[in-house]
């Protein structure tokens, strides 16, 4: 019973890092990637799909991206949805496919990237520390209920907090990871 918990207990957490790591994803770096706009809701007959179902991303260079949408009459709507973002990148449409040349960071721009990243990675410690709060909850109960001992109860919340430590040791490394990528000029 305590061996199921701490083991959904570790699912739960490395779910919380993959969603870490897919978001930052989206963050710009020096370089152009389709992930900063595969996820870009856009408007097709009144339903909003994520931009990678509506057409290929490809990188022509390392500071350009270009859009091929499947269907030719959506254009104007990923031009729209691009302007609306907060990306700040100015889509040049040609009739056929949309190209989005990435301006260099500033320094201002990547200290505040950085401040975005340490903000998702405080999101995450806060989502591990809450599972790790819920199933000690759950082993608390389980020992009112006499299902489990006290020496039980102690030995399984200093295993959670052990599997806790490296999960944020584990997100402070993909933030560090992260965080040289956008400095880096």
């Amino acid at each position: 019973m305590i061996k199921e918990l701490i083991k959904e207990a570790q699912q739960r957490m490395q779910a919380a890092l993959d969603v870490l790591e897919e978001d930052l994803t989206g963050i710009r770096t020096g370089r152009a990637s389709p992930a900063l706009i595969e996820k870009l809701p856009v408007e097709y007959y009144g339903a909003t799909l994520p931009l990678i179902q509506m057409a290929t991303i490809s990188v022509p260079e390392s500071r350009q991206l270009l859009i091929r949408p499947f269907d030719a009459s959506t254009l104007k709507n990923i031009e729209r949805a691009i302007l609306a973002s907060e990306l700040g990148l100015t889509p040049n449409n040609d009739g056929k496919s949309i190209r989005l040349n990435l301006p260099p960071l500033t320094e201002e721009r990547r200290r505040e990237l950085v401040r975005v990243v340490h903000g998702r990675l405080e999101d995450c410690k806060v989502s591990v520390r809450n599972v790790r709060r819920d199933v000690i909850k759950d082993l608390k109960d389980f020992e009112k209920e006499k299902l489990i001992s006290e020496d039980e109860l102690n030995d399984a919340e200093e295993e959670l907090k052990e599997l806790t430590a490296e999960m944020v040791d584990k997100v402070d490394e993909i933030g560090s990871r992260k965080e040289r990528e956008i400095l880096e000029v």
